[in-house]
């Protein structure tokens, strides 16, 4: 339509318009135009309550259009009108697409899918997607689109003026961040004002868009009228069509339907009816929509009987009205308050297919506007009311109705009215609990106390936690009015809060202990709570505090269960032993800790092992001697714990690895189950145990036979229970019947409990049996570890040599027990033993030297304060085994002492020995953790210094293991400009160390810092963030990133609409540096907003700022990767301009290749290739192989040829298979029409006697594409022929396999019959198999193979292939039959399969016939 230079004229025109008299003749001169007739196209894409005064969603369209681009499906809804950018796939984009239009899809489906099933879309869900595309700082016209229209009639639940302030929201937000608006978006913009019946004037609206300088349309035009009649402005209206007129714009019936309600709401109902004549005569009939408007007409004013004549001339006139079209007339008479005449409209309702969201719409929409008693009348009409209320155990009708009064803030009293009649017809079984979940939810802390009078009222139980939901909000604010008057409803329901409610959610709101006790004593309230919450805080901050506190003999009674995890949470923390064994004691003898049938020994007891359990294998390991020494402490107070409770510490330390701990536990155990056996005592189960097993042996040497396994087995139950006595003297009994195994379990326990004679002795006697039994590596390192701390040190060297000669395996574990054994040896200042053990280690070659193992003999020397000595241990170390183990301890001692002379000479080495950078970063670590941050912020500034991610991950995770949280920021602050540097990733250590602290206010300054320093965090940074402030209540102030198994898949690909940076009239001047762009510019290409880089180039180039190589190399990759290939060369223009001799790298000369191969510009991407080449640029192996594929399409043999010479004589190693070209040769031969070079081709492959006999599937699948009959015959005479002459089955093989892929079975099965040796080649069916089982929808192909060759491979196996296919696609019934079948032939189903089969019952909501197999694995949870 021409409709250039319309506006300035519309707008004067409005402006200056006179009173003109409506006339039916001559303004309505349609030409071309048709009534869409089907119902189908009418269907209302939008909530009931919406004025139907806009355009219509049954369209008008030129007569000369394809129907069906008119016609939608029914659950489509309006969200599909959405996508303006139809679905097209960019062959040079699809492998790199942008964020933006996945977000775009993303956004898409989730609207989509939520008008599929309701109808409406929530505010959330909308809120969610606004922020998420405000997010990535540079939406799309879709996105923008997709937003806008969202704003009307598809929220029912929020109100209208509501609704207009999100879309003016929408709409400013987004042109701020720089979406382009067009003319869709302003009627989009107009169609929202509509629908929220927002009152604006067209004339500034036409004059908004002439400041834009944007056009308007016919569909403009339309809404205006409506927007005018909506107000009952015939006036405007008619100013309007008259300039329609003039411009030859056809007049549609919704112009028509707009007049009606125009006339209706002006006054004039005879104008309105008068309406219907005028379209007959203009040669349009009136539809269901003319009808509609006229009814609505008649709704608002309550005249009934015209009601039902209208309802009736439609019917006659063949214009079928809808229930959803009844709804829109209720919805009038609600709201004009004309309740006594809604009955008879809900009569008309025929209760159509769709009916009951249409009629939920309906409902939310009048509860919404306050009138939820019609909405409650309507509801009464669900038809599913039957099958709800009497075939289910719980009805549950109405729970969208209770959970919208309750949002709405509807009165208590008629909540309560409609719960009753709700529960009362047997409708929902507990309507009232459900409406205080929805109103806890929503935080309406006066509904909640009401709502909960009235379920006591009822006898119903009022829980404490109910009022976690309003104490929580009060929390994050720290709102101490709001804490204390929900304590006062508390007290009013008499209801007390228990201990996790004062704890959790009252506590936290007060400063501090005195003043909760206070606050709740004001309100006579038992302060019990609040001293709970106290001694939990003191467990974990302050042990001496806590022992005081619960030593004070005033203290009340306290259950242990109270503050136990908090308890276990402070010793694990804490070095006080003394403390540790007190409280211990204490819980112990005093009762007041121990309520219940628990005696407080035995609550004591299961604390211990709790505290074990709650430790991991590295904590256990670190705090060995401590946990030596406070077991021992124990015993001296004579603490005891039963057997039980031993046995569960004792199977804990084995899995710790920590065996010598068993001992000193053992020892705990009580008097009472213990009986006397020696120095040790044993268990009675255990020694039950071994009693029996002598009584065995008895038996055996009795009878004269072999007892060697049961003394293994005697001596290994003897070592469980550390008591080496009697396993010795066991030992003794039966010499001769002595096994190596029974050997090395009585060396390791005499290990254990620093038996050294007698372990020696036994090695010594194990030799003498057998010089060739080898113990494992543990036991040996045992020894050596003992006979070390003995000061044996050349018998623990005998033992390494040992170790050595019977090549026993020393893995990662056994280093690390090896280091843990060197350093045991720190304490005795045996650095001459140290040294002499890790040079027989490192000369033997038992393991490979490294700073762990290597640092004992620094440690040494740190650990008697000897700097001197320690640097020069250090040296040696980096001299003999190219190591440097603590140095970051030597420096931080030296900066502390001040001792520059060794400073600098350990610079110097280290500077010559590993570079200046790494000394810089040495002595960079030593200032932060001196706290000498002048020093280290002039190191880190150093000219030329560069980020070394490896280094600063180390310091970083130092800082976090040590809490040192004013470090690291530190360190994140100085590197802020060192080059490089991963600034989110700094950042991120420093909010690791925030959560594990658990320092919400410390992360918000972060968060300020990242803003200010405009770093582009990660997801998982985001998440990071987001977890610390969510976990102390406080918002998040962005929109929480998915992880990858949360987002919604999508299979659509929506091409984006190219954009376009356009600066703003209002937008102020700034003049960016080279580097701000280059920044900004970087970061668009890494975020995939190659567009936008590109107009941010161009504008940069005006202004004739130049930047670096490197932006214009990722730029131009961008680019090329999106297949813009011209805008790429634009930018290589710009980039020569600005960086004499720039050339594209390889990446960029590879993708280059790429697109210009993919649009069939083969010569210029063989030129480029040369280019390269001589360049000596290596291209990527993807790059050859499109260019070939390429030329091979094209049948370019010669070009071909040309690229594998080229290939071959640059000797590039690009692990590219020579297949590549022989296949795409043989294409070329097959496309040029001369199949007998590509037979000869092919065929010269397998012929040749040095032949792999590699695939040429690839061959066969482009023939079988191509549907080329001719070279399908050739190519399968050829492979017979290698079948039956050269006994090479491969291609035959290949060709079957690739028909049956085709769905040709009947041509696969006529090759079998020729070429029966394809049946044996079972690996290569085999496989086949497994590559479709991973995919759904295959079944078929692989049933068929089964059906042709049914015993290639065993049954099992292909069964569990088979049960894989059922799973995948979701074939219930299938896979039923199969494991079935299964069960009758007596086959074992594998693990895998029946775990499958499990998860396939219980996504269909049934329960498997067999036991589900136990997860082999878990995932690591971290947090």
């Amino acid at each position: 339509m021409p409709f250039q230079c319309a506006t300035e004229n519309m707008a004067a025109l409005l402006r200056s318009a006179r009173l003109l008299k409506f006339s039916p003749s001559g303004l309505l001169q349609i030409t071309g135009t048709k009534r869409t007739g089907p119902p189908v196209s009418r269907l209302y894409s939008g909530a009931v309550g919406r004025k139907e005064t806009g355009v219509c969603s049954r369209q008008i369209s030129r007569a000369t259009e394809n129907a069906s681009s008119r016609l939608w499906p029914y659950t489509v809804g309006c969200v599909r009108n959405y996508a303006v950018a139809t679905e097209q796939k960019n062959e040079a984009g699809t492998a790199v697409r942008t964020k933006q239009i996945q977000q775009f899809d993303w956004a898409l489906a989730k609207l989509d899918s939520s008008v599929r099933r309701t109808g409406r879309i929530t505010k959330t869900l909308l809120l969610r997607i606004f922020h998420d595309i405000c997010r990535t700082g540079y939406p799309s016209g879709n996105q923008a689109l997709l937003l806008l229209r969202s704003c009307g009639s598809l929220l029912p639940e929020v109100p209208l003026q509501e609704r207009n302030d999100l879309a003016h929201r929408v709409w400013e937000k987004l042109q701020e961040l720089g979406a382009q608006y067009d003319v869709s978006h302003y009627n989009a913009l107009l169609k929202v004002y509509l629908q929220n019946e927002f009152e604006f004037s067209p004339t500034d609206f036409l004059a908004k868009m002439e400041a834009a300088n944007i056009q308007p349309n016919r569909v403009t035009y339309q809404r205006l009228i409506a927007a005018y009649c909506q107000s009952g402005n015939i006036e405007g209206a008619s100013t309007i069509l008259g300039f329609m007129k003039s411009k030859d714009l056809p007049i549609t019936d919704a112009v028509f339907n707009s007049l009606v309600t125009g006339h209706a709401r002006a006054g004039d109902i005879e104008s309105a009816k008068n309406i219907l004549p005028v379209m007959q005569g203009a040669g349009i009939e009136p539809g269901p929509d003319t009808y509609l408007s006229l009814l609505k007409a008649y709704a608002e004013k309550g005249d009934l009987d015209s009601l039902k004549k209208t309802i009736e001339e439609a019917e006659s006139a063949d214009c079928s009205l809808m229930d959803r079209d009844i709804m829109q007339v209720i919805y009038t008479l609600a709201k004009a308050g004309h309740q006594q005449h809604i009955q008879e409209m809900v009569n008309c309702l025929k209760h159509e297919r769709g009916y009951v969201p249409d009629a939920m719409n309906l409902c939310l929409s009048l509860i919404t506007q306050g009138l939820e008693e019609t909405a409650f009348n309507i509801l009464k009409t669900f038809p599913t009311l039957q099958s709800e209320s009497f075939n289910s155990d719980s009805p549950n009708l109405g729970n969208f109705f209770l959970r919208h009064c309750a949002n709405m803030e509807t009165p208590s009293e008629k909540l309560g009215h409609f719960c009753k009649e709700l529960h009362d017809s047997n409708l929902h079984s507990s309507p009232l609990s459900f409406t205080l979940s929805c109103a806890l939810e929503a935080k309406k802390t006066g509904m909640c106390l009401e709502l909960m009078k009235m379920l006591k009222e009822q006898d119903f139980p009022v829980r404490p936690h109910y009022f976690w939901p309003l104490l929580t909000q009060h929390m994050k604010d720290s709102n101490v009015v709001g804490t204390m008057e929900v304590l006062k409803g508390m007290q009013e329901l008499g209801v007390s809060p228990d201990v996790d409610t004062l704890s959790n959610y009252i506590f936290p709101v007060f400063p501090g202990c005195k003043f909760s006790a206070a606050a709740l004593k004001a309100i006579s309230m038992d302060s019990e709570g609040c001293l709970s919450a106290e001694v939990r805080s003191m467990a974990t901050n302050s042990l001496a505090e806590l022992y005081i506190k619960l030593s004070d003999p005033s203290f009340p009674s306290l259950d242990l269960s109270t503050f136990r995890g908090s308890l276990i949470s402070g010793f694990r923390k804490s070095a006080d032993t003394e403390t540790m064994v007190k409280i211990t004691k204490l819980l112990y003898k005093d009762e007041r800790f121990s309520q219940g049938n628990m005696k407080p020994a035995e609550a004591t007891s299961f604390f211990l092992y709790n505290l074990i359990d709650s430790m991991s294998d590295r904590e256990v390991q670190a705090q060995e001697d401590n946990l030596k020494k406070f077991f021992n402490q124990l015993q001296a107070q004579n603490i005891t714990i039963p057997v039980n409770i031993y046995r569960g510490i004792r199977n804990l330390l084995e899995s710790y690895h920590t065996p010598e701990l068993i001992k000193d536990v053992i020892v705990l155990v009580n008097p009472s189950e213990r009986v006397s056996s020696g120095s040790v005592q044993a268990a009675p189960q255990i020694t039950g145990r071994v009693m029996a097993l002598e009584r065995k042996i008895a038996e055996l040497k009795a009878e004269n036979k072999p007892l060697g396994n049961l003394l293994k087995q005697a001596i290994q139950a003897l070592g469980a229970e550390e008591n080496l006595q009697r396993a010795l003297e066991l030992k003794k009994q039966h010499e001769e019947e002595m096994t190596a195994g029974a050997y090395a379990t009585l060396i390791n326990l005499c290990c254990r409990h620093d038996k050294l004679e007698e372990a020696v002795n036994l090695k010594t006697e194990l030799s003498r049996k057998d010089s060739s039994l080898a113990l494992d590596a543990s036991k040996y390192i045992g020894l050596i570890k003992i006979l070390s701390k003995n000061g044996r040190v050349e018998e623990a060297v005998d033992i390494l040599k040992e170790m050595k000669e019977k090549d026993v395996v020393v893995n990662d574990t056994h280093a690390a027990m090896l280091f843990h054994m060197l350093n045991a040896l720190v304490d005795k200042g045996g650095f001459p033993t140290i040294q002499r053990l890790l040079d027989t280690i490192f000369t033997l070659g038992l393991t490979k030297p490294t700073a762990n193992l290597c640092s004992p003999l620094v440690t040494v020397h740190l650990e008697s304060d000897d700097m001197a000595a320690a640097l020069e241990a250090a040296l040696e170390c980096q001299k003999r085994y190219n190591q440097l183990p603590r140095i970051h301890d030597i420096i931080v001692g030296l900066v502390e002492k001040g001792d520059t002379a060794l400073l600098q000479k350990a610079m110097d080495f280290v500077s010559q020995e590993r570079g200046e950078m790494a000394m810089l970063y040495d002595l960079f670590f030593a200032f932060l953790q001196t706290g000498r941050f002048r020093e280290a912020r002039k190191i880190i500034e150093t000219p030329g210094l560069r980020a070394r991610p490896g280094r600063l991950h180390w310091y970083a995770e130092k800082c976090i293991s040590g809490n040192q949280m004013e470090t690291l920021e530190q360190m994140v602050d100085m590197t802020a400009k060192l080059f490089e540097c991963d600034r989110d990733v700094m950042y991120s250590y420093a909010l690791r160390l925030c959560k594990e602290t658990n320092d919400w206010q410390k992360a918000e300054t972060l968060w300020t810092k990242m803003q200010e320093e405009n770093v582009i965090p990660r997801d998982r940074t985001l998440r990071l963030l987001a977890d610390v402030l969510k976990s102390n209540g406080q918002d998040v102030p962005f929109e929480m990133p998915e992880t990858w198994y949360q987002q919604a898949a999508t299979a659509k690909e929506v091409k984006e609409q190219p954009t376009k940076t356009a600066p703003t009239n209002n937008q102020p001047a700034h003049t960016e540096s080279g580097t701000e762009y280059q920044v900004r510019l970087l970061a668009l290409c890494k975020r995939g907003k190659a567009k936008e880089a590109y107009g941010m180039l161009k504008d940069a180039d005006k202004k004739g700022v130049a930047l670096g190589p490197a932006p214009y190399d990722h730029l131009i990759r961008a680019l090329l990767a999106e297949g813009s290939m011209e805008d790429a060369m634009i930018v290589k223009d710009i980039a020569l301009a600005h960086v004499p001799g720039f050339q594209l790298s390889d990446i960029a000369s590879s993708l280059l290749i790429t697109t210009q191969s993919k649009k069939g510009q083969t010569e210029d991407a063989v030129e480029k290739l040369k280019s390269m080449l001589q360049t000596d640029q290596v291209p990527g192996q993807l790059a050859i192989t499109r260019l070939v594929q390429a030329l091979g399409n094209k049948g370019d043999v010669a070009g071909i040829q040309e690229v594998e010479s080229l290939i071959k004589d640059h000797g590039t190693s690009l692990n590219l298979s020579s297949m590549v070209f022989i296949n795409n040769k043989a294409l070329a031969y097959i496309k040029k029409g001369d199949m007998d070079l590509a037979v000869e081709e092919l065929e010269a492959v397998f012929t040749n006697p040095g032949s792999k006999f590699p695939s040429i599937s690839f061959v066969f699948r482009k023939v079988l594409e191509e549907d080329n009959d001719k070279a399908l015959d050739k190519l399968s005479v050829m492979v017979e022929r290698l079948a039956n002459h050269f006994a090479c089955y491969k291609p035959a093989t290949d060709l079957f396999l690739q028909l049956l892929d085709a769905g040709k079975v009947e041509d696969a099965k006529f090759m079998l019959a020729r070429c029966n040796a394809v049946a044996e080649q079972k690996d290569l069916l085999l496989s086949y198999v497994t590559r479709k089982a991973t995919s759904p929808g295959q079944l078929d192909k692989i049933n068929a193979l089964l059906n042709l060759i049914p015993d290639f491979a065993e049954k099992d196996v292909l069964n569990a292939y088979l049960i894989k296919c059922h799973v995948l696609d979701k074939d219930l019934p299938g896979a039923k039959a199969l494991y079935e079948q299964m069960q009758k032939e007596g086959m074992v189903v594998d693990e895998l399969s029946l775990k499958r089969l499990a998860v396939l019952y219980r996504s269909a909501g049934e329960t498997a016939p067999f036991s589900e197999p136990p997860e082999s694995f878990k995932f690591m949870q971290t947090s």
